[in-house]
């Protein structure tokens, strides 16, 4: 027979679920008196972010996770952006959390911590021992007549530990640490001369800045595709090759505001930390790897596409889906989980739950297997002409449901670029007004 308590147990779990993730309507709006709270799991995250670089703090990161998870879900699923152009923000934010508690949770699970390539414990390389101060004559000091600054000792050591926890917390495809093992990295191709490479980065941010700012405000021309309410790209009023036609339009124009977006904003962060951070240059590889160039789409999402969430998708489904089936299983896992990953971050915007972004990053796994089946009855892999066209047509026709399915929720209506610092807002208008007048008009 059951408990009373077991009987509410259920009942207990979703409302403390429903605390951290509310319903849409009961969300909290942020205002200026809210964002400290919505911030708040930065506190805790950069704390164990921390601790992933100490010693001997397995115990106190396990005890801090639940904290962790908490404070992060609350603060990017309990308040929200309600002005409808900045819905796209709760996107943002939605995608975030997901990061953070995908790192947390390997900070946190990690026995021996967030090491770096060539260390064997944090901030120990391998074959270095330890300084021994007793007993050890090279380590001794004279106390009485040369007392050591231990404030000025202590302050250095907190500072420098406290960049390494910043830079292990924003660190995405982990250049120079141990859990970058495995991933593709692209060739340099910017001068490693820091003022070089300052003024190299800041002239390619400009430039994908305005591209994302063309694009971002044709798209906004599109009805309902350019609204924060949202609407469908296939607009069923046309016959069905200009119905696709346009789609297919829409589907390029947002692909492309993506990649420029990626390009953009890593160019910023690359700006900060080479410039205010005193990162090397050669931290800083380029985001993409020519995706346009793909052959196959295990060289599109092994090596072209960025890989900045690649390590996001392992701990949550390929870590798991390798317990559960070995390789086929973290292979399927780690699309699964890419799936669930881009679908959960847009219901952050309060526009419900679609299926069709989980399934079409989910087909990717068998998609992948076909390309190694294909590989071992031939005995040559997927490639050339054939392979970029078998690209192209999954991820410019096959995916358009799933472009669909973000501009039917309004992704595409957002404010990505306000439009007091976008010159194409304010030049667009006055060329279609001239195009109407000119062509149209005929």
């Amino acid at each position: 027979m059951l408990s009373p308590s077991t009987l509410h147990f259920p009942q207990t779990f979703h409302d403390f679920f429903r605390f951290l993730i509310p319903e849409p309507q009961n969300r909290i709006p942020i205002t200026p008196g809210v964002i400290p709270y919505s911030l708040s799991w930065s506190i805790t995250f950069f704390f164990l972010a921390y601790l992933a670089r100490r010693h001997d703090t397995y115990l106190i990161r396990l005890l801090l996770l639940p904290i962790v998870i908490a404070t992060t879900l609350t603060s990017a699923f309990r308040y929200c952006w309600t002005i409808p152009a900045l819905n796209v923000y709760n996107w943002g934010q939605g995608l975030a959390a997901e990061v953070v508690i995908a790192k947390a949770l390997e900070y946190a699970l990690t026995p021996e911590g967030m090491l770096r390539v060539g260390e064997s414990q944090p901030n120990q390389p391998k074959g270095k021992a330890r300084a021994i101060s007793n007993g050890d004559p090279r380590n001794h000091h004279d106390h009485e007549d040369h007392p050591p600054d231990l404030s000025q000792s202590q302050s250095s050591s907190f500072i420098s530990a406290f960049g390494d926890a910043l830079k292990l917390a924003h660190e995405m495809r982990g250049v120079g640490w141990k859990f970058g093992a495995g991933t593709h990295i692209p060739r340099l191709t910017r001068p490693l001369d820091r003022t070089q490479f300052l003024r190299v980065t800041f002239w390619s941010f400009v430039k994908y800045f305005l591209v994302l700012d063309l694009l971002e405000s044709i798209i906004k021309l599109f009805p309902g595709v350019g609204t924060p309410t949202g609407g469908s790209m296939f607009y069923q009023d046309l016959p069905l090759p200009q119905r696709y036609l346009v789609s297919t339009t829409i589907h390029m124009l947002t692909g492309s505001a993506l990649l420029s977006g990626f390009h953009m904003v890593y160019d910023l962060i690359a700006l900060v930390a080479v410039w205010g951070c005193d990162d090397s240059p050669s931290f800083w590889p380029p985001v993409m790897d020519n995706p346009w160039t793909a052959d196959s789409m295990h060289v599109f999402w092994a090596k072209r596409w960025h890989q900045l969430l690649k390590r996001t998708f392992v701990v949550y489904g390929g870590i798991p889906g390798a317990w559960i089936a070995g390789n086929i299983g973290a292979l399927l896992g780690t699309f699964v989980a890419s799936g669930l990953f881009h679908e959960l971050a847009i219901y952050a915007m309060g526009r419900g739950f679609d299926p069709v972004v989980p399934v079409f990053f989910a087909l990717q796994g068998p998609v992948l297997l076909l390309e190694r089946l294909w590989r071992v009855v031939t005995g040559k892999r997927v490639g050339g002409w054939i392979g970029r066209l078998w690209v192209y047509l999954i991820m410019f026709v096959l995916a358009q449901p799933m472009i669909d399915s973000w501009h039917k929720r309004g992704l595409g209506g957002g404010m990505v670029i306000p439009p007091f610092i976008s010159p194409a807002k304010f030049m667009l208008p006055y060329l279609v007004r001239a195009f109407n007048a000119t062509v149209l008009a005929r």
